[in-house]
């Protein structure tokens, strides 16, 4: 699709999608995992946990979304065609309120159903663009199919809970409970919005300052580079049970095992980092053609910032065992506003490049170099500390201990 629209027209498309990513988060309200965990501890309130979670996301979608189109008119007043792809896909944030019913599956640990909706609008919407691609089709026709891969997905949710029984009908609104969910989720609020600046303002900066086919380039390279940030994710998940029952038995254990996960997380990120840092020119020549071969140089140095988010992602765990929170809200801004300062020095002068290395900063900032400065996580700094240490952390990764 890349090589199809080539760095312009990607570079519409790619802006236009981090446009709306960017205040999407209103959509969200920050209320996946608190929903999830009333919905565990309250299965007999489900009605109306689910009706006034579905309210509260149906009215940040609708507000979300008339911001961004508000925001992209002020912005871009006369560029009617990056006007109109934001507001194809901005729609979608209305419809990603029925993302609630997902709430529902996780809380009774059933994602069979939501695996087979989202992977099936997915798998339908690629050989949708495919044939778009060989009918010659313009850019906003690749918008229009993101806003019918979101529809398909949130209909095949709708079906999976009918074919559970369940009904949306029987929802229901608690103004009491509303109040109850954003209390709990006005920080996750803050932390999905500072979250939003980190990977899309650089592109939206980018489109600002030097055009859409600067965008096109730089967002080529991100995607190289962004597409391994699951492996963290994947780990962290394995072994958080394990840290929290580490964390009963004593401080050794648990700090031991942390030691651990941050000498493996350093590793992984290593054994993806230095081979990307050579080969990116032929990575990117290979995936996307000679039109992008800009983007080598922006991959090699914004693979780097991989290691942090690894790092960042493994710190996670400890953290909510910790109940640290707002301690994780408070770095996420203070990261997301370095991004940004970071991106208006640098971007006029390097360009894409510039960004890599803003994102590169301002990431081993938020997720690294505050640690040091802080007594609660001092000690967490010390074992990301030593965990760069390759050579001692080859060495103690052969012990048998398991976690």
């Amino acid at each position: 699709m890349a090589r199809y629209l080539g760095p312009e027209r990607f570079g519409i498309y790619s802006y236009a999608i981090a446009f709306v990513a960017l205040i999407g988060f209103l959509g969200a309200l920050g209320l996946d995992g608190i929903v999830v965990r009333d919905l565990v501890r309250k299965p007999s309130e489900s009605p109306e946990i689910l009706g006034t979670a579905f309210g509260l996301k149906l009215f940040g979608g609708v507000a979300g979304a008339g911001i961004i189109n508000m925001a992209i008119a002020l912005l871009r007043p006369g560029d009617h065609l990056a006007r109109g792809i934001v507001a194809i896909i901005s729609a979608g944030l209305v419809l990603q309120s029925f993302d609630t019913i997902d709430y529902w599956f996780q809380s009774r640990v059933r994602s069979r159903n939501v695996v087979i909706a989202r992977n099936g609008a997915f798998f339908i919407i690629s050989l949708i663009k495919v044939g778009l691609i060989l009918a010659g089709a313009s850019v906003v026709a690749f918008a229009w199919a993101v806003l019918l891969e979101i529809a398909l997905a949130m209909t095949g949710l709708l079906l999976g809970y009918r074919f559970e029984g369940q009904s949306p009908r029987e929802w229901s609104w608690s103004f009491q409970r509303a109040r109850s969910l954003l209390e709990d989720s006005w920080p996750l609020i803050l932390s999905g919005f500072a979250i939003m600046v980190y990977t899309r303002i650089d592109q939206i900066m980018l489109g600002e300052m030097l055009g859409d086919k600067a965008v096109g380039i730089y967002s080529a390279a991100t995607r190289v580079s962004e597409i391994w940030y699951f492996i963290p994710v994947a780990i962290a998940s394995s072994v958080s049970p394990s840290l929290t029952e580490a964390k009963q038995i004593g401080e050794d254990v648990y700090y031991r095992r942390l030691e651990r996960l941050f000498r493996m997380m350093t590793l992984v990120s290593l054994s993806i980092v230095i081979p990307m840092t050579f080969l990116s020119g032929t990575v990117i020549s290979i995936l996307y053609g000679s039109g992008y071969a800009g983007a080598g140089a922006i991959l090699a140095i914004h693979i780097w910032t991989a290691i942090f988010v690894f790092l960042g992602v493994a710190q996670g765990p400890w953290t909510l065992n910790e109940g640290l929170m707002k301690l994780s809200m408070q770095r996420t801004v203070v990261g997301a506003l370095a991004n940004i300062a970071l991106n208006l020095a640098l971007i006029p002068r390097y360009g894409g490049i510039g960004a890599a290395v803003a994102t590169l900063a301002s990431q081993s900032l938020s997720s690294f170099l505050l640690n040091g400065f802080d007594r609660r996580t001092r000690r967490i700094f010390s074992l990301q500390l030593g965990s760069l240490d390759v050579t001692r952390s080859l060495l103690r990764s052969s012990d048998r201990h398991g976690w």
